[in-house]
């Protein structure tokens, strides 16, 4: 009977141990599948993480595309506020604000420098802006400059921004404020602010061209005194002067003068000879 127990022991045992050994192989298993499952997914990751950051900037320079194509098309805008809204028909419209430019700024436009007009918004008790797109440049800048005469009336104009310049401008107003607290003055130009400080003074700085090498360099001054000498040696200067005898008589002169004397007569050749012994 003992030995039955026994034996039943060992194998309890037995079964114990490799109750322990399937556990640890279940757990080896279990470890070696999440590891994969990880490798996989990162590697899933990845590549999606790849094709994320091509279409990030590939939507980046659309987007800069974009701004650069929406503020060439609102360049040569101008908005006006303030103009009395009666117009009945478009030719109407372009008539009023002809009149409101050529009286205001003292200018001579006419339908030909105006691309188009168009009233934005909805209506209401006050009257709408107008949007007014110019043919050229320069008749938008001619108003700009004249944006003075506006002063104390009614009336006032401003550039055409997207939105997104419009807000970015309101929050740089807070910091020109600042900046004019503290003495400085300060310009918003478009999306940027300008500070020009009271004490500083632009000044022009000279491009290394124009500006005189006062120290020596060494080495040069002798190598260019070298390459002088080799090239008069190379090409030696003959001297020149205005009297026959020094030089070298050509053959062409030569016979050029015996064709000439062979020519004058005798006796104009006495009266030389002549002339010249008295």
């Amino acid at each position: 009977m003992e030995e039955i127990m026994k034996a039943l022991k060992n194998i309890q045992k037995e079964l114990n141990a490799q109750k322990i050994e399937i556990q640890k192989s279940g757990e080896k298993v279990t470890e070696q599948v999440i590891l994969n499952i990880s490798n996989k997914l990162e590697e899933k990751f990845t590549v999606l993480e790849e094709k994320h950051q091509i279409l990030k900037e590939k939507t980046e320079q659309q987007e800069k595309r974009i701004q650069i194509m929406e503020k060439q098309a609102r360049q040569r805008n101008i908005i006006f506020f303030g103009i009395e809204e009666g117009e009945a028909s478009y030719h109407n419209l372009e008539n009023n604000i002809l009149q409101f430019i050529n009286e205001i700024f003292s200018l001579q436009m006419d339908c030909r420098d105006i691309q188009e007009i168009k009233r934005v918004g909805k209506k209401g008790e006050r009257p709408r802006p107008i949007i007014v797109t110019f043919c050229t440049l320069g008749s938008k800048i001619n108003i700009l400059k004249q944006k003075r005469s506006l002063k104390d009336t009614q009336y006032h104009l401003s550039e055409d921004y997207p939105k997104y310049i419009l807000e970015k401008r309101k929050e740089l107003q807070a910091e020109a404020n600042k900046e004019r607290e503290k003495g400085n003055k300060v310009t918003i130009k478009y999306d940027k602010l300008v500070i020009l400080k009271s004490n500083n003074k632009r000044t022009l700085e000279a491009s290394p061209e124009s500006v005189p090498n006062t120290q020596p360099q060494t080495g040069t001054s002798t190598t260019r005194a070298s390459k002088k000498n080799k090239i008069k040696q190379s090409n030696p200067s003959i001297s020149r002067s205005n009297s026959v005898t020094e030089g070298v008589i050509k053959p062409s002169i030569l016979s050029y003068l015996v064709n000439n004397n062979i020519n004058t007569p005798r006796n104009q050749i006495n009266d030389t000879t002549d002339n010249l012994n008295s």
